[in-house]
């Protein structure tokens, strides 16, 4: 490479962004599949997203991760957008075809799916699956889960009206339930959290029959500690517990993949931050 060669550069964006594990992610990606880039964290403006993309392309750029609260923006940037992402109604990987227009993938559920079919032996064939929450973080991962053939997969939301909107959206995917926390009455084999409950330390209101002593339970927040939802989980006998750090590495390694053409072998780097927490 000659010393004039510019480096491909890329960055995580968001507001806050001072938190994130992005740029040692990818800073080890590329160390272990020795691919020569440089990877930054950009804070945009909340008013100032739009142009800050603009002006990372028109200045070379060769991909962003993008991160709350700009998701819902950037998958409204997009001239085109994978299927994942149009079913999501956000985007996490932005890049740019050959003609320049700007392109967005959604990498969330494919990293949670990753992380629990491969990290942790997880299958979710044929499983019943419940799925806690029915935000844009909730939206974002159920394309996946349905595509690995659950026995079932229910959508339990404090507002039914929001669950009841994500069965409708995915109709044509594949069968979703929906129904309020208070209805629930059986146990499930795996159970996600993905409602921002665990962020304030709290605990959706949850029945404690759904959780038995095969039951899975994954909360797509991570923390040094064990969550508050996980260790609800684990005081009620359930099989195992798993936070999100995994989907972080998996969805970031997807990212990595979309970019680079390149697979990373993740489990080194998620060695690396678990003894870093």
């Amino acid at each position: 490479m000659g010393s004039n060669a510019k480096i491909d550069q890329y960055a995580v964006v968001g507001n806050p962004i001072h938190h994130s594990k992005s740029p040692k992610i990818h800073g080890e990606f590329a160390v272990q599949t020795q691919e020569t880039i440089e990877y930054s964290a950009i804070q945009a403006p909340i008013d100032g997203f739009e142009a800050m993309v603009k002006s990372f392309f028109s200045n070379g750029g060769k991909g962003l991760n993008v991160t709350v609260p700009f998701k819902e923006q950037a998958w409204s940037l997009c001239a085109e957008l994978s299927e994942r992402a149009k079913l999501a109604g956000a985007v996490n990987t932005l890049y740019q075809n050959q003609h320049g227009d700007l392109c967005g993938e959604n990498t969330d559920g494919v990293g949670l799916v990753r992380d629990l079919m491969v990290n942790h032996q997880v299958s979710l064939k044929g499983k019943r699956i419940l799925v806690l929450g029915a935000g844009g973080a909730v939206r974002g991962v159920l394309l996946p889960i349905l595509e690995e053939s659950p026995g079932s997969v229910t959508v339990a939301n404090r507002t039914v009206a929001k669950a009841e909107q994500l069965k409708a959206l995915f109709a044509g995917h594949g069968e979703l339930q929906a129904c309020g926390f208070d209805e629930l009455s059986d146990a499930f084999d795996i159970i996600i959290n993905g409602t921002s409950a665990s962020l304030q330390g709290d605990l959706p209101p949850l029945p404690d029959c759904i959780i038995s002593c095969s039951t899975v339970a994954y909360d797509m927040m991570y923390a040094p500690e064990q969550t508050i939802f996980n260790q609800w989980a684990s005081s009620l006998g359930a099989h195992s517990t798993y936070d999100g750090l995994g989907m972080l590495v998996e969805q970031a390694a997807e990212s990595f993949y979309i970019w680079r053409k390149v697979r990373v072998d993740t489990r080194p780097i998620l060695e690396m931050l678990r003894a870093f927490d």
